[in-house]
């Protein structure tokens, strides 16, 4: 075990002379490898709490930049990072925070290619990922090898939290993500906070626990969340813990699979986590223009939800991505339509899934969505 440096003595010293925690709990810390996968609304706080702690080794994986919209929860990053690579832009606020640790970035999206090599030098892996095939991933991967996974999920008001694969004092493994969740939900089925928000503090309350899970795995300390699911609504502050089934799904998980297929997905080799758009009928931004303004007989329907529509909107017929298979009868099918969302990505999915369903011949995407009219056609449309 790792002898404290006179420095860590004094930094540390709050965590010194915690009862049944002491110098043993941080030298543990300072030996400990942790691997944080999304350093976005959960990452940030857990980020934060493992370096302040001590950590010995903290790794940083995510393939994404900074955006505008991210500051709002992401508590790592300022504006002057907005461009920049998360995962850089993470270590390098840390460092500021504490030097001592040693810090590991992973510019990159876990994958099933990549998984293995890179859990396997840590000892703890938080998932900080906000989509369904990282995260029946990172589970596997935890299991082939052997790695304790704190879970953390966020949406609207709630957040989930959860430790899977810990290994109790008898040797006895606690159940996994799989015996919680043995299917993936159909692909849109469950919103993102993209589309349907979140309140700014929950991720920071959420990631905060995970990384609190994360200490006590690592020394030793309290009762981690195994077998138990930890659910947290900020809007009373009610709090509850649900007893997890044992569905014996370790047996199941032999090697690493295609996890965008196994939750439905079909991902284009340049677009992370993308529908397969490859065939879908477009319109650019300034293609719109010219039809709103040569007065031509076409649809425009805005996908998104009211409260967006709200902030900013080009004059479309509104039909919330949730309300169209009840409302496919409003759609034309005798002149074009042109769906559209904040980036293209929703209105996409669901020009798909229209002709895919319904055999719709005559729909384009606007590509790129709200923000490619903002920046293109009207700097002075408020965006979010």
């Amino acid at each position: 075990m790792s002898k404290l440096t006179t420095i860590e003595l004094k930094r540390y010293h709050r965590h010194l002379i915690l009862k049944g925690f002491g110098a043993e709990g941080q030298a543990r810390l300072k030996d400990a490898k942790v691997l944080v996968v999304g350093a976005g609304g959960l990452g940030c706080p857990a980020l934060l709490y493992l370096a302040a702690a001590g950590v010995g080794k903290i790794g940083i994986v995510d393939s994404d930049v900074v955006e505008v919209t991210n500051l709002q929860r992401q508590v790592l990053y300022t504006e002057a990072d907005i461009g920049k690579s998360k995962a850089q832009a993470a270590e390098n606020r840390l460092r500021q925070l504490n030097p001592f640790p040693e810090y590991r970035v992973y510019h990159t999206r876990l994958h099933k290619d990549n998984a293995e090599h890179i859990v396997s030098d840590y000892d703890v892996v938080i998932d900080g990922t906000d989509n369904f095939p990282t995260r029946y991933l990172i589970n596997d991967c935890c299991v082939l090898l052997g790695k304790a996974m704190v879970y953390g999920s966020v949406l609207q008001f709630e957040g989930h939290v959860a430790v899977f694969n810990f290994r109790y004092a008898t040797g006895q493994m606690s159940n996994n993500y799989r015996d919680l969740f043995p299917e993936p939900p159909a692909p849109d089925s469950v919103p993102s906070c993209e589309t349907a928000g979140v309140l700014g503090v929950v991720p920071g309350i959420i990631g905060s626990i995970q990384a609190a899970e994360a200490m006590k795995i690592i020394t030793g300390s309290g009762e981690p969340l195994a077998d138990r699911l930890l659910v947290i609504d900020t809007l009373d502050m009610s709090q509850s813990i649900v007893r997890m089934p044992d569905r014996n799904s370790r047996d199941s998980i032999r090697h690493l699979i295609d996890y965008e297929d196994f939750c439905g997905i079909s991902r284009d080799k340049n677009k992370s986590l993308e529908p397969n758009q490859q065939d879908m009928k477009e319109v650019t931004v300034q293609e719109l223009q010219k039809l709103k303004d040569s007065g031509a007989d076409f649809q425009l329907i805005d996908v998104r939800e009211p409260y967006e529509y709200d902030i900013c909107n080009l004059e479309g017929e509104l039909i919330p991505m949730s309300e169209i298979p009840n409302s496919v009868e409003k759609i034309s099918r005798d002149k074009k339509v042109v769906l559209h969302c904040r980036s293209g990505k929703r209105s996409g999915d669901m020009l798909l899934w229209l002709e895919k369903n319904h055999g719709f011949n005559n729909l384009y995407n606007l590509k790129g969505g709200i923000l490619a009219w903002a920046k293109d056609i009207d700097p002075e449309m408020p965006t979010y």
